[in-house]
């Protein structure tokens, strides 16, 4: 927990500038519906902040903006219509969107719509994607006196959305003997606007040199110009000449990051020459302005690139950037820095190529000498070239964009490149549907329920008529209420309710519940089994199996509850919340989400506790326990924080039990536990998960993932939790002594690792008995995909003896990469 006196407001977006509103004349009649059913005239609404961050909208071809005053407040809130005869679409301008408590407000088009939830907008004057039709609803829901809302004006486009595109052209390291010809190519493509990626104006960035050559030739489109400064701009002091010349186009001076949108693209310049660290003021200005973001695509830009082959090292700094990024499906990195052109594959801010990575594209051939490019290639780079000045066309879609670099005149080398953007199409209103507990247990003569959920998706609003099927002969199983209303933004819940006669058969069969609003049909998917629950359960928490928050009603922790989710990664001196996962995507965390910083959603205040749903251990037979945790916090924690597990059947066992550390930072990492569960044979038992921050406060993340509850075989598990690393082109060999059996090992010896590495295809695994014998696991194949094999395999070691060591052998056989062998067992 950060204290509070250390916690400032930060405002999302280019600090500095006012927003002055001037009274707005009347709108024209066709512009606005419905005024005659208005309430009578509520209260003026109180003035505006003095600063709001504004996220300018820019002008395009074939588009026209037009004024119009529409707001609203809880007590005079009703829904309105924007109309444009004629138009294809429309982007509505919000002056204020101000939402308290679970109010929303949801702007939808012909078809298609986007729902508002949250204070993310609080602060900002913002333009929406375009909405399709010449009329958009704006609907808002409040109850909260504290919610309004204000639009004072929109953009029409005359052309389909499909059809409609902008054009945004750029480079960096520009002046520059070649900064004239680059110069012209833009002028030929006339550009929405131009982007520059840094060192835009040799040697040092004064004011001189940017009024000499590049003024002469950029400065021709200097209206259209929206820079990013590079390190030799700060070769004088605080790149003064930078700012002085762009003025309040280049953001705020000793910041320099700001944002702006073309067509239906929201686009993030950068400053790489000042803090970027997670947890820094850009990195955390950064993520409240994209999860701000309307639009359904995002580029970035700025001097520093992360990957790169050139004269320049990769600048590794930029990583926090890319992470808040990809958190938030960007589509471009532009960047400069090194002398030439490089075009790279989608992936992540690790390297790893990912459909749902970023692209980034390295074009540092405005106009300045070249540097020369790595005769190597990375599995990564798709294009180089470092003898080519030019310029880089974006032709930008709402749904993706086409990438050409355009070589000055007497030049032949071009490339192209396109994508869809990763949240094409998310505009779509739309519903989901879900059901909890995901999976029913029912002795005949008993009845059962589950929750199902129907969640507004981009503004979807209706009704949802609900039906079940798929239940066996005899068996009752009825949804109520059959029709429920959702609201833009909202949800809404029905239950799901079975009932199965004495004497049904035993047996599993899928439930289906069907939801149809129109044209809309969308199911969830219920197992129902009748009959003794099977043993043993397994939760890798991608779905809903009905743990519970707070089960007993006694927790105390004012933030930071457990939850299940995608978890985000929070840095504090290191890495405390793991953005990864031991498997999928999901987790139970603590806090998943970042915030603005480590310490906003973490363990605050006491206790958050978490309870499975009830596990049946058969008789006569033991049981165990697995899953993977962490627990991580900063050097102001102490022995009252924790994160403990237990088991709760007849009795009570604490199966895990880490506590804080006093003065000691520890960072977080995914470790695996172990438990023998013998004692609660023929039980039915829960697992239950605490974590605490109790004392003085203290930044708190915990995690669990991956549990199980398995029938163990008959025998002993030896088990090694030491991690040893697996060097490129080399071998690890980690040992687990064997005692206390005597004769040879069995012929079914099992044999279970878990392996961090990013490609299994590196590695070959084998059992090494105490007589040296070998016994084969894994062969290393050079084509084979995925990253961290699954070590599961069962050897016949009768031949030799139990006792003594045992290793375990991991070879890396390829080039590139490491890894670890973080644990592994052996079970007899």
């Amino acid at each position: 927990m950060i204290p509070h006196d250390k916690r400032h407001r930060l405002i999302a977006g280019t600090a500095g500038l006012v927003l002055v509103l001037a009274a707005l004349s009347a709108a024209p009649a066709h512009a606005l519906k419905g005024q005659a059913q208005e309430k009578p005239a509520a209260p003026p609404a109180p003035p505006l902040p003095a600063a709001r961050a504004v996220v300018p909208q820019l002008s395009e071809k074939n588009t026209r903006t037009q004024a119009v005053a529409l707001s609203g407040t809880s007590s005079r809130a009703s829904a309105r219509e924007i109309c444009s005869p004629g138009a294809k679409w429309l982007r509505l301008r919000f002056t204020e969107l101000d939402l308290r408590g679970a109010d929303s407000l949801t702007v939808a088009g012909s078809y298609g719509g986007f729902g508002f939830t949250g204070g993310k907008w609080r602060d900002r004057v913002f333009t929406t994607r375009a909405f399709r039709g010449e009329c958009v609803k704006v609907r808002p829901k409040f109850a909260d006196p504290g919610s309004r809302y204000a639009v004072d004006s929109f953009q029409a486009g005359a052309r389909d959305l499909a059809q409609a595109d902008a054009v945004v052209a750029g480079a960096g390291d520009i002046c520059g003997s070649a900064c004239a010809d680059t110069a012209k190519l833009i002028t030929g493509m006339n550009p929405d606007a131009v982007f520059t990626a840094g060192d835009n104006a040799y040697d040092s960035g004064t004011l001189s040199e940017y009024n000499g050559p590049y003024k002469r030739t950029w400065g021709a489109f200097l209206d259209k110009t929206r820079p990013t400064p590079g390190n030799h701009d700060y070769k004088t002091s605080g790149a003064r000449g930078y700012f002085d010349f762009y003025g309040a186009r280049a953001g705020e001076p000793g910041k320099g990051w700001y944002s702006w949108d073309v067509g239906d693209w929201h686009f993030v310049a950068l400053n790489s020459n000042v803090s970027m660290s997670a947890g820094s003021a850009q990195e955390q200005w950064l993520r409240q302005d994209l999860a701000a973001n309307t639009k359904p695509c995002t580029a970035a830009y700025l001097h520093h690139p992360l990957y790169n082959i050139g004269n320049h090292s990769p600048s590794t700094g930029t990583r926090p950037l890319w992470k808040a990024l990809y958190d938030h499906k960007a589509d471009l990195m532009l960047a400069g820095h090194d002398h030439n052109y490089q075009r790279w594959a989608l992936q992540d801010h690790q390297g790893k190529a990912d459909p749902n990575g970023i692209r980034e594209i390295l074009v540092g051939t405005g106009g300045k000498s070249f540097y020369s490019v790595s005769s190597t290639n990375p599995p990564n780079l798709q294009a180089k070239n470092a003898n080519t000045h030019g310029v880089l066309k974006l032709t930008l879609s709402s749904t993706g964009y086409k990438a050409d670099f355009v070589p000055i005149a007497g030049r032949t080398f071009t490339d192209t490149s396109s994508a869809t953007c990763h949240k094409a199409g998310s505009n779509q209103a739309d519903f989901g549907m879900t059901a909890a507990p995901a999976d029913l247990n029912v002795a005949p003569g008993a009845s059962g329920g589950s929750t199902v959920k129907v969640t507004s998706l981009n503004g979807f609003a209706g009704s949802t008529q609900l039906s079940v099927s798929g239940q066996p002969s005899g068996v009752t199983a009825t949804v109520a209420p059959s029709s429920v209303d959702v609201t833009g933004g909202g949800s809404a819940d029905a239950k799901l309710n079975v009932s199965v006669p004495e004497g049904t058969p035993n047996g599993s069969h899928t439930l289906t519940v069907t939801g149809t609003s129109g044209a809309l049909t969308h199911t969830a998917a219920v197992r129902l089994t009748i009959g003794v629950q099977p043993p043993g359960f397994s939760d890798d928490f991608e779905s809903d199996k009905g743990w519970t928050v707070n089960f007993a009603q006694t927790d105390t922790a004012t933030a930071g509850g457990w939850e299940r989710g995608d978890p985000e990664e929070t840095a504090e001196a290191g890495v405390k919340q793991l953005g990864t996962t031991p498997s999928g995507a999901n987790a139970l965390v603590t806090g998943r989400l970042a915030g603005s910083g480590p310490g906003i959603h973490d363990v605050d205040g006491g206790v958050t506790s978490v309870q499975s749903p009830s596990i049946a251990l058969p008789a006569g037979a033991g049981a165990a326990l697995k899953f993977s945790y962490n627990f991580a916090h900063r050097d102001n924690s102490g022995p009252d924080d924790f994160l403990r597990v237990k088991v709760v059947g007849s009795t009570t066992a604490t199966v895990l039990n880490v506590t804080g550390t006093a003065s000691t930072d520890l960072d977080g990492s995914w470790k695996a536990a172990t438990a023998d569960l013998s004692a609660f044979a023929g039980q039915s038992v829960r697992i239950v998960a605490e974590a605490a921050d109790n004392g003085t406060g203290s930044l708190i993340e915990a995690a669990i993932d991956d549990v199980s509850v398995t029938t163990a075989p008959t025998g002993t598990t030896f088990r090694s939790d030491t991690p040893f690393p697996i060097p490129d082109r080399g071998t690890a060999e980690s040992p687990i002594t064997v005692s206390g059996r005597t004769g040879n090992a069995p012929s079914d010896l099992r044999v279970n690792a878990r392996i961090t590495h990013p490609y299994g295809g590196d590695l070959a695994v084998e059992l090494v008995a105490p007589d040296g014998r070998t016994f084969p696991i894994k062969a290393s194949r050079s084509k084979e995909d995925g990253a961290d094999p699954a070590i599961n395999a069962t050897v016949d070691g009768s031949a030799t003896a139990a006792a003594g060591q045992w290793r375990l052998r991991v070879k890396d056989t390829l080039d590139q990469d490491d890894g670890v062998l973080n644990s592994w067992s052996l079970t007899f």
